[in-house]
Order: C-alpha cells, then structure tokens, then sequence
C-alpha cells in the first residue's frame, strides 16, 4: 500500500486483534478506521466476562498497544496472573479504546455488511489495486453508509457465526426452532444466567475448552441447587482428547481444567454420552428431545452449543480470496492448522505473505483467519498483525521476520494434540479431531504443532510459516 494515501486502512471489528491492528498501524504513520458492530469495543467477550483464560497476561498483551498505553499512566497486570474475560476488557482493553488516538478513529454499532472494491466486483480486473475499497456499513439507527480505505483488515472473528448442534455441518432437524432452549457457548450458570439453569437438565455439546469451562460451573450449580442434571455429549468416541496433557501441559491451567473436568465426570456428578451425533431436535412439552443419527436419544431442558464458530464470509462475496477448502483459513495456513491433522509442537509464525489474498491490501487476521480451526491464540494474532501493517506501510524486512514462541500442550498423540484457550469451542465430527474449546470466543487457542496427514504429503508447508 502506498504510505502516502489519503485514505485510511479500515479494520473491522475492535476486539483484541483489531485494536492492536490499530495500535499498529499508528506505529507505522498510518491512519486506521475501526469499524465494531457491536455497542462497545470487544462486545463479543462481554458475553463471556466470567470466563477465566488459561493463558496469562504476557500472552494476551500487544506490544505495540502496551508502547501506546504506557505514556498514559497504565500499568500492565501482573504478567503470570489468568485473568478472567472481564478483566481482559477492564484492565486493556477498554483503556486502549478509550486512547485519544484509538477513540477518535473508532465508530461502535457500525456493522460491515459488504466489502468490494470501489466500482468494481470480483469479476473486473483491469485497474483493481489502484482502486480503493468500498465498505458498507449498517449502524444500528438504521442509517447505511459507505466508507473508502486503501487497505483493509478483517478482524472481525467468528464468535455471531458459531457452528449449529446438528452433524455434517448442518443444523439438526428442528433446531431453528428449538432455539428458546438453546443457549449461547458459553452461558453464565453460575451468574446472570443461574436460574435458567438451576434445578435442570442441562446438555452440553461439544468437546473443547468452552464445553469444559461450561461443564464444571454447571457442576458446581448442582452441588448447590438440588435437581440439577448435568449431561454432556461428544461426537468423538473417547473424551482424552479434552482431558488433555494434565500435568505435562505448558498452561498449567489448562491441564488442570481437563483433569478436573474428568474426575468429575469419573464421579458420575457428569453424565458422559460418546459418538452422539445430533440428527433432530424434538420440543415435547417444557423439554427438548434430541435424537443422534443411531437412535439414541437425550431429554434435556437447556441445551448448551459448545460446538465451535466459523467465519462469516458472505460479507467478502465482491473480494477475490484464496481460501483453504477444508478450514476456510488462508491457502497456505490452512494445512498448518487442520484440526485433523495436528500434533505436538509450535504453530509455525506467519504474516503477511502467508495471509495475502489475491486481492491486493486486502488481509483476514485473528480468529477468523483460523476458520473453523480451533487453535488460536491472541499471541498468534497479534504477530499477524504487526507483519500485515510492516508490509501496508512498505517495510518488507520487518514483515517477514516473524517470530512466535508458544506453549506445549502436553498432549503428544497424532492427529490430535492442540489445546486452545478461551473462547474458541470446537467439537468435531470424528475422533481424529481437536480437543480444543473456548476459542476466544473464536480466538483464545493454542497452535500446537505441525501437522500429519495431507501437510506431511506436501513438504513444503511443514516447514513453513503458516
């Protein structure tokens, strides 16, 4: 992109990726748009504030936006200290938003509905990287406006597309309907949301940290509210995968989540149903009734949708993407991040060139530029981020040396091992899946290694990054 531009780079969405985008690119001299569609910066982690990540604070902190914060008087929390989503927002992010330099570029209830180029669908070549991008906008009094950039960052995530309970990626028979009884991945039982579930028949779905964190709050509701059921169910055959690596884990609050998630369930206080695919979703009476694919059926009263997110892509009809078939993250990430195919390890680092599309300045970064893989972790966005606006301001150099040093999970058997961190949930469709859950909201995960499978026929993305 030429630095010299007129026009802004407009990201969208203001949660921990797209304000340090932000803080990025006024690092760089560039002059960012951000453009949030919900009331407030990172809306979607209000709607887990009494999550607790497993990840510290020195993984979930952006250097360019702690340099942007530091001459204001904020203080970093206490680096080795979990903070929980609510102090995510309280303590960093909200602060950052508030920055005289971020606050007056960041418009909230601005949803982008279309991005294209101005003038020009996908099907036109001739003069396209010369013309700037067209944003559609729908604010929430109903008025639509167009906004130009020179370049764009999608860091929208994934957390108002999540995946439905129904199997083969389609929602179950009856589950549009049903959806008074369906609640959001990660419901607070033990707090707003504690009568809904009190004295119930409470099912969660899926097999990642999301499940898991739901999964024992739920518990601790019925050690306290007499009649409370507890049930979960998996598409996987075994749950280990969720157990993870215990003690050997590298977030020592992770291991201990799978360890006690599995004594509770060990102690029947959670009630187990493995290979459960939801094929229909029956409401008889105040209860849902949900029957898999074999014919077993579960009766429960709330149901809990731990089943991971996807990306929204309809928006980005009018650009010209180069997206992996399989998880819908960028071509060259794709391989390095298929939840079938992983295993211990590292992610590979990434920037720019493994996130270019075809459409010149144009770059999906966080946790929708995972897909519908689980495994993301704010480290690694924040790394996308500083290589994408290296290159948007013409620093070939620093947008190639990427660098990224993440944790072990502990879990080392192929074709399985990521762990991710709050709030990306995944649960998948075989056994070869990931164990990963509560993916920050679609962005919390850990990427934890290279991959087997169809990356190991093809060398050259082993080594790579990303």
């Amino acid at each position: 992109m030429d630095s010299t531009s007129e026009l802004p780079v407009a990201v969208i969405g203001a949660g921990p990726i797209g304000l340090a985008a932000a803080a990025h690119l006024l690092e760089q001299g560039l002059d960012p748009v951000i453009l949030e569609s919900g009331p407030t910066p990172a809306a979607a982690i209000t709607q887990w504030r009494h999550i607790r990540l497993f990840s510290p604070w020195r993984f979930n902190l952006d250097a360019a936006a702690v340099r942007l914060l530091e001459p204001t008087g904020w203080e970093a929390p206490r680096l080795t200290a979990l903070p929980y989503g609510g102090e995510l927002i309280d303590d960093y992010l909200a602060p950052l938003a508030a920055h005289p330099a971020v606050a007056d570029r960041l418009h909230t209830g601005a949803r982008v509905i279309a991005v294209t180029r101005a003038g020009l669908d996908k099907t036109h070549s001739r003069g396209r990287e010369d013309a700037p991008f067209r944003l559609r906008v729908q604010h929430t009094n109903g008025i639509v406006t167009d906004h130009l950039a020179a370049a764009v960052i999608d860091a929208s995530g994934t957390w108002n597309t999540p995946n439905p309970v129904g199997t083969g990626g389609l929602p179950a028979i009856g589950e549009e309907t049903a959806t008074d009884r369906i609640t959001t991945p990660l419901p607070d039982a033990l707090g707003a949301e504690r009568d809904r579930f009190a004295g119930q028949r409470v099912l969660v779905i899926g097999s990642g940290h999301s499940a898991a964190n739901t999964l024992i709050n739920l518990a601790t509701l019925a050690r306290d509210e007499p009649g409370t059921r507890v049930l979960w169910a998996i598409r996987a055959g075994t749950a280990a995968r969720v157990y993870g690596g215990g003690d050997a884990d590298g977030l020592p609050a992770r291991g201990q989540l799978g360890s006690r998630l599995r004594r509770l369930v060990e102690a029947g206080t959670i009630e187990l149903t493995t290979g459960f695919h939801a094929r229909r979703i029956d409401t008889t009476g105040d209860h849902l009734v949900l029957t898999a694919v074999d014919g077993r059926a579960l009766e429960a009263d709330a149901v809990v949708p731990a089943t991971g997110f996807r990306p929204e892509l309809d928006m980005l009809r009018e650009l010209r993407l180069d997206l992996d078939p399989i998880v819908e993250a960028p071509t060259q990430l794709g391989p390095l991040i298929d939840p079938e195919f992983h295993s211990c390890g590292t992610v590979p680092p990434h920037g720019a060139r493994h996130l270019a599309h075809p459409e010149h300045d144009f770059y999906i970064v966080g946790s929708k530029s995972y897909g519908r893989a689980p495994t993301f972790l704010l480290a690694t966005g924040y790394e996308q981020v500083r290589s994408i606006t290296a290159a948007l301001a013409g620093d070939t150099a620093a947008a190639e040396e990427v660098q990224l040093v993440l944790p072990e999970t502990g879990v080392c058997s192929a074709g399985a091992g990521t762990n991710c961190d709050t709030p990306t949930t995944q649960d998948t469709e075989t056994e070869a899946g990931s164990c990963c859950g509560t993916q920050e909201p679609a962005f919390l995960g850990i990427p934890t290694g290279l991959v087997h499978g169809r990356a190991a026929a093809e060398s050259k993305h082993a080594g790579e990054a990303g």
